[in-house]
């Protein structure tokens, strides 16, 4: 339950391994890699080697292949790259345009195919006529035309009566009327026109087409059958092609996965002369693993050194959770991860959003239901189910105490009277407890803040800020005026004892309101700097506001708790409402389904309303109290790749 502690590593060579080295490089998932701009930046006379990845095209063909032909191409993993960018180039654009080629040549079998069987189905039309087709279309004084014409055209023909044409419509389906029109060769560009405007879609019938319509039909579907033939022989030799070149079509696409990657890993490289480095951070326990990946690459250097040494970079943030607390990761991550060196707030998060949120959704019954669908989820791979699974089991807890299954609050305390306990259930919906409810709600808050103000404290004291330490209004300050605050009117209200007297107020109240409120001057003034570089009129009033804001703060984090007491009253409220609507409905199966709906409901509604508050408690009064979450994650290059 902690930060890992990594090291830093150099890897050295000659330029002319790169690629080789590169190779193995990207492979491995124990090594956070540190980008080359944030080092040749800050050098004089380093390169970077940076650019468009020239692999990336090439693997658009192939892709271009599988999607035009569904023809997936095996994903495959290997070691080295046998040939050259260039010939892995040269085969995929060759093979990608014979298979352009054969392609046109299909299309253009199809559409030769359809256009045969659209003059068919006119020529099957027109049989009836009995006469040849050469009579029909080469007539010197009337023009005819056949085609296919939409149905929905074929009314709007009455608006053209009184043109000059004949229109006869052979036969009809859902779309098309096939028809065909005559007209004199006078008026044969006004007629075309209107039919045009009609969405008439002329059918050519083919030069060999001669003789009666019985003849022209043999011919059309013996030239149908052939053309029908062509296609599927084109289409037997694409897919014939395609598994010829299957196996190095595997091996290079394969090969080009690997370029890509050390392509764009050359983005970790630093140029030195006739060397390159490549920077990251690793774990103590895979400098073996890392020193084995390149044992057997002659003239490569590594050197390990602490994560601290190079102090250009930032160390980046691991995560190491223990079962409880490792879905809680989650809600951290949300925020922002830790930097290197701090504490790690998980299980401080996991340990207070489980008591927060179990306080303010304490019901035994549907706590224990929350956990099983959150057991559920979390099988199907979900993260927030890990978390219901535990706040679930919070809420059983809490429910015990309550003294509430499913909302009744009679069932377990007649329990527990049997078994002789006396003390519990607390009886939430009793109205003389419901201060003591709210109070003990705002000390539960009081101590969470308290203990986010001591987590501040240790954090910069080990960050050696000790003047953020002790004067920031999250440090010493703070701290002495919240406890004397809060303690001064504990024993008031408790014991009666008053210690709001001079001498008291002004070391609790006084002297850390004083240091809060000079606490800027004071860091410039050990830093060797101007107090008020901006006059002392403008810091006190600028100064004021800000007291003022921190000393609201403390009392609006303070009473922002009194919502765990209100939402622990809303959800007996909530399942008060439910029994009384099933009171309104028969005994038997309409008071259970009123039963069930209502405790869905409860549970959907509150659960969600609950969840989102007590993250707002946790980001807000507490996270704001002690943490930064600007960490850099700890991402692997393989990582990065399969993301």
């Amino acid at each position: 339950m902690a930060i890992a502690k990594t090291k830093l590593v150099n890897i050295s060579a000659d330029l002319e391994k790169m690629d080789r080295v590169l190779g193995r490089f990207v492979e491995l998932d124990c090594i956070h890699p540190v980008a080359s701009s944030q080092i040749v930046d800050r050098v004089h006379g380093l390169t970077a080697f940076t650019g468009e990845n020239p692999c990336t095209q090439v693997l658009t063909e192939i892709s271009e292949i599988e999607q035009t032909f569904d023809f997936p191409i095996k994903d495959t993993t290997i070691d080295e790259v046998q040939e050259t960018l260039e010939s892995m180039r040269s085969f995929v654009s060759g093979v990608h345009s014979k298979l352009v080629t054969m392609t046109v040549q299909k299309k253009n079998e199809l559409e030769l195919v359809h256009k045969y069987q659209d003059a068919l189905i006119q020529i099957q039309n027109i049989e009836s006529l009995d006469i040849s087709l050469d009579d029909v279309f080469s007539c010197d004084y009337i023009s005819s035309r056949v085609g296919r014409l939409p149905t929905d055209s074929v009314e709007k023909l009455r608006f053209y009566r009184n043109r000059p044409f004949i229109f006869k419509s052979f036969s009809m389906d859902r779309n098309y009327s096939w028809c065909m029109y005559f007209t004199t060769s006078e008026f044969e560009r006004e007629v075309d026109n209107i039919f045009s405007s009609l969405f008439f879609e002329r059918i050519h019938i083919p030069d060999f087409v001669h003789g009666t319509p019985e003849a022209a039909e043999v011919n059309l579907e013996n030239e149908i059958e052939f053309a029908t033939s062509q296609m599927e022989r084109t289409k037997v030799q694409i897919y014939t092609y395609l598994n010829e070149v299957e196996d190095r079509l595997i091996q290079t696409k394969a090969g080009l996965k690997l370029l890509e990657k050390v392509y764009e890993a050359k983005q970790y490289v630093v140029g030195m002369g006739g060397k390159f480095t490549i920077t990251g951070f690793i774990e103590p326990t895979d400098e073996a693993i890392l020193r084995e990946k390149f044992h057997d690459i002659p003239g490569v250097e590594i050197s390990i050194r602490p994560a601290s040494s190079d102090m250009r970079l930032k160390p980046p943030t691991k995560l190491k959770e223990g079962w409880f607390s490792r879905p809680f990761t989650f809600f951290v991550e949300m925020y922002g991860l830790p930097s290197y060196g701090d504490i790690d707030p998980t299980p401080f998060v996991a340990i207070s959003y489980s008591l927060l949120f179990g306080i303010m959704f304490g019901d035994f019954g549907q706590g224990l239901l929350l956990s099983l669908i959150g057991w559920l989820f979390a099988r199907k791979g979900m993260k927030l189910g890990q978390v219901g699974l535990r706040i679930g089991l919070s809420s059983a807890f809490f429910g015990l105490l309550f003294g509430s299954l499913f909302g009744n609050e009679e069932i377990l305390a007649s329990l527990y009277t049997k078994i002789g306990i006396t003390f519990l259930p607390i009886h939430v919906m009793n109205a003389d407890f419901t201060m003591t409810l709210l109070l003990l709600a705002i000390s539960l808050g009081a101590l969470l803040i308290i203990t986010s103000l001591s987590i501040n404290i240790y954090l910069q004291y080990k960050k050696k800020k000790y003047v953020e330490m002790v004067l920031s209004h999250n440090g010493f300050a703070g701290l002495l005026f919240y406890l004397y605050f809060l303690g001064g009117l504990l024993l008031k209200l408790v014991f009666t004892i008053n210690i709001f007297t001079t001498i008291p107020l002004i070391l609790g109240i006084a002297i850390p309101l004083l240091l809060i409120f000079f606490k800027e001057p004071i860091e410039r003034k050990l830093h060797k700097k101007k107090m008020f570089p901006s006059g002392f009129g403008g810091f006190f009033v600028e100064g004021f506001f800000e007291l003022f804001e921190v000393v609201l703060s403390y009392v609006s984090n303070t009473m922002s708790f009194m919502r765990v007491g209100g939402f622990v009253l809303s959800h007996a409220g909530m399942m008060l409402v439910v029994y009384t609507l099933m009171g309104m409905v028969p005994a038997g199966v309409a008071s259970t389904i009123v039963f069930l709906i209502g405790n869905l409901f409860v549970m959907g509604l509150e659960g969600l309303i609950v969840g989102i508050q007590v993250l707002r408690l946790e980001f807000y009064e507490m996270f704001s109290r002690y943490y930064e979450g600007d960490g850099v994650p700890f991402t692997s290059l393989k990582k990065e790749h399969k993301d």
